[in-house]
């Protein structure tokens, strides 16, 4: 039963009568319907429909004083804090960053997260993924510190994380496989950025997506260009030994595999490796036939 603590995660807490409802016109998945314990990948956007911010909400319940926690990275908490009070107007919401005093951890395997460290709760992107925690961070780091450990599960599993693997207010959530992983709700009413990431969903018009990548011997450089066949096509974010994930554009992709091209970054041979979740077409599979 690996564990680690994630010394680059933060906690944003946001409690009042007004939360669930607050949050839930913010963000691009429902936090609304979450029971006590239970999370979501979220993103807040920018008008554009730009990632700006995600993370993980988790609803607390009503004797820790409701509302969520907010896993997210420990050095957008604070400018995520300033955006959410921006946001308030006259909400029964208090917003604060936590991240001096509360930390964030992960077990991952088969057995059930040890006790005491903290509030523990489902990663709700992949059960494979294993348990989050948010505790004291002082009991969160005796977890110890196996995080490379981590992001090469992470990454052999085809799940992206903000600001390692996308850039924020560069990638929109289709790219960033937020429609795959249940970060995007495509049934509720308006959020930031709402109307073109519906645009995008409905007509099918996001070409570039992380994907995997397999590789032998010494891999490619992170932010590293993509090459497919001699045309720059998308940039390398974490590297782990023998796999990587990368911003790729998949029409490009597809292209150079029916023309026998190679995929390279730094010189190093690339090979895509579907993620088991995926539902979006695959650069080199064969289209469905058609009547």
């Amino acid at each position: 039963m690996p564990t680690s603590s994630l010394a680059d995660r933060g906690v944003v807490k946001v409690a009042g009568d007004d939360a669930r409802h607050f949050m839930q016109n913010l963000v691009t998945s429902h936090v609304d319907t979450l029971a006590a314990g239970e999370a979501r990948w979220f993103g807040l956007l920018t008008p554009q429909g730009k990632i700006l911010f995600d993370g993980l909400a988790v609803a607390m319940p009503v004797e820790r004083g409701g509302g969520f926690l907010l896993d997210v990275a420990r050095d957008q908490a604070q400018t995520l804090t300033k955006r959410l009070n921006f946001y308030k107007l006259r909400a029964k919401v208090i917003v604060e960053d936590l991240s001096e005093t509360l930390g964030v951890g992960v077990v991952w395997g088969d057995e059930p997260p040890p006790a005491g460290p903290g509030i523990a709760y489902a990663d709700p992107r992949l059960a494979e993924l294993g348990t989050r925690l948010i505790g004291e961070r002082e009991r969160i780091a005796a977890l110890g510190d196996r995080a490379e450990e981590w992001h090469a599960h992470r990454v052999r599993l085809g799940v992206p994380e903000g600001g390692r693997d996308f850039p924020w207010n560069d990638a929109f959530p289709h790219e960033a496989l937020m429609d795959q992983l249940g970060g995007v709700a495509f049934d509720k009413g308006c959020y930031v950025g709402q109307e073109v990431v519906s645009r995008m969903h409905h007509r099918k018009t996001a070409r570039t997506r992380i994907v995997p990548l397999t590789f032998t011997g010494d891999g490619p450089s992170t932010g590293a260009d993509v090459l497919t066949g001699a045309k720059v096509s998308g940039r390398i974010g974490t590297v782990v030994p023998g796999r990587a994930l990368a911003s790729l554009r998949l029409d490009r992709a597809a292209e150079a595999i029916a023309a026998g091209e190679p995929i390279t970054a730094d010189g190093v041979a690339l090979t895509l490796d579907k993620p088991a979740f995926a539902t979006f077409p695959f650069p080199g599979e064969e289209e469905p036939a058609h009547d």
